[in-house]
């Protein structure tokens, strides 16, 4: 990245485990350095309405006039015949002596102090999604709103400036395997898999920065997540390889959590928001997701919004604010199931004939639905 130091510089913990990666900017966990006042600058190079791509943001450089000078788009000053330098890039932009030495330069782009224009960071989504059942009393019966196939909205960030440039959305394969089980007909349910993923990497994620190696806190995740599951249900030396990768990018519990469903089949991706600003310019993205306990459910999720009024309009919500309730049980049982393409889903499991599933499918969703509305 242009102007940032290419160093990553490690704090250690007593075993000699890195519990914080450093920006050249200097932003650090735990690093008393981190408060010293900065100067940076970004830029919209490509002209997509934003400055979170790799070589748009940059520490700015010392000159011996006081002033600062960004190093995007820096050219070197031009001198006439009488000797007077001159800004290619115009007019107005001063030429500058840099403190490290070299030529005269000059940049387009203004630089800002950190101290009294700090960087604007959104908080990852807070939702915890919504019991699917409702609830049950002592005897059993069911309390509360009823939804099915209910979900969660979750946040991954692609490669940029929060995560130092690593791509925490980044497909890993498929760890969590998906399966009608006691996911969907057991009325005490949540979403077991994605609480499930969400245990394991924060048990990891508390781990690392405890000061076990990435082996040991990707072993202590995989271990927390497949605790109250069908260990069957997690290919778990792929957890574990993932859970060792994403524990060394700048990536967050919610990035991992998002990044293992997503690769597993299990979110819908609404869209793109920014999560960190600058002076108003985006340096960071995030991608908005509803992510559910089985494929099975996101497929059911895509195909069966449409049919209804209910979501004509706005199916999804925001990539910010992600709508990911499940269905009334009035509105599960309008769905047309023969005009849902299920191909996804059976290729999933090709042990079984398409016939046996169907039939499968449709007892066990009865079951559910007396279940929870007898």
């Amino acid at each position: 990245m242009t102007g940032l130091p290419t160093t990553r510089y490690w704090y250690l913990g007593p075993r000699g485990a890195a519990l914080a990666l450093v920006l050249g900017m200097g932003f650090a966990l735990g690093c008393p350095s981190a408060a010293r006042a900065q100067q940076i600058c970004a830029a919209d190079l490509n002209n997509n309405g934003d400055a979170a791509d790799e070589g748009e943001q940059a520490n700015c450089r010392s000159t011996t006039s006081g002033a600062w000078l960004c190093p995007i788009q820096e050219v070197d000053c031009v001198a006439d015949a009488t000797g007077q330098y001159s800004c290619p890039a115009g007019p107005q932009y001063a030429c500058l002596v840099k403190t490290e030495g070299g030529p005269l330069a000059c940049s387009p782009n203004q630089c800002a102090d950190l101290a009294t224009n700090p960087i604007v960071d959104e908080p990852p989504m807070d939702d915890p999604g919504t019991e699917p059942d409702g609830g049950i009393d002592a005897d059993g019966n069911c309390l509360g709103k009823i939804e099915i196939f209910s979900g969660r909205g979750v946040r991954c960030r692609p490669a940029g400036l929060s995560t130092t440039f690593a791509n925490c959305c980044k497909d890993k394969g498929k760890i969590v395997k998906d399966g009608m089980g006691s996911s969907i007909s057991s009325i005490g349910t949540k979403i077991a898999v994605a609480k499930g993923v969400f245990t394991g990497m924060k048990a990891a994620y508390t781990a690392f920065k405890a000061g076990a190696t990435a082996s040991q806190a990707a072993s202590s995740g995989a271990n927390a997540l497949i605790i109250g599951l069908d260990p069957t249900s997690i290919a778990v030396s792929l957890a574990i390889n993932f859970m060792m990768e994403f524990l060394f990018a700048g990536c967050d519990q919610q990035d991992m959590e998002t990044a293992m469903l997503r690769s597993s089949g299990m979110c819908h991706e609404i869209g793109s928001y920014c999560t960190s600003s600058f002076l108003g310019i985006c340096l960071q993205k995030a991608r908005g997701h509803c992510c559910f306990n089985t494929k099975l459910g996101r497929i059911i999720q895509e195909q069966g919004r449409p049919q209804l009024k209910a979501f004509n309009g706005d199916l999804w919500g925001t990539a910010k604010k992600p709508m990911c309730r499940g269905f009334t049980p009035e509105e599960f049982q309008a769905l047309d199931f023969s005009k849902m393409d299920l191909s996804e889903y059976y290729a999933d499991i090709e042990a079984r004939t398409q016939s046996d599933i169907q039939i499968d499918m449709g007892e066990r969703i009865d079951a559910y639905l007396k279940a929870v509305n007898p």
